[in-house]
């Protein structure tokens, strides 16, 4: 079994050493600031997966109950991906402004004459997912100029 331990080995020589300080010099200076948009946005998107249930719209409005699903998990799974790799994913931020866009439009396209909760439920939720992707989308943006 090798010896592992890295006790008394300076990495100052390492060819990647000032990318590497750079870099957590980066992470720990506080400039990634969508964090406080990513947790709302993953609390709606788990909202909008469970807001069938919550609103009882599962019999009468069964194809919008799938619909809801899938479009509340795509939101939540995008801001865990923004908030464990905010560098890779500023490029889609602009994703879940077009999800929010799509919820509040798909209440007539997929839904047969849903009654006015479930048009309420989908245009907030849809809204709020506009709001706030678009404030991701801002703030990532400005995040990357500084970089």
């Amino acid at each position: 079994m090798s010896n592992i331990s890295h006790t008394g080995r300076d990495i100052s020589g390492h060819p990647d050493a000032d990318e590497m300080r750079a870099r957590h010099d980066r992470v720990m200076s506080g400039g990634r600031t969508t964090a406080m948009a990513d947790a709302p946005v993953f609390l709606l998107g788990l909202y909008c997966a469970v807001s069938p249930w919550v609103l009882h719209f599962t019999a009468s409005q069964p194809s919008l109950v799938t619909h809801n699903l899938v479009i509340g998990i795509a939101i939540a799974v995008l801001a865990l991906c923004f908030t464990a790799m905010p560098e890779r994913m500023t490029g889609m931020s602009m994703a879940i402004v077009a999800l929010g866009a799509w919820l509040i439009v798909s209440t007539w396209v997929v839904g047969q004459s849903p009654d006015t909760g479930v048009i309420l439920n989908n245009v907030i939720v849809g809204g709020l997912a506009i709001v706030l992707g678009a404030a991701c989308a801002g703030l990532s943006m400005k995040n990357s100029r500084k970089t």
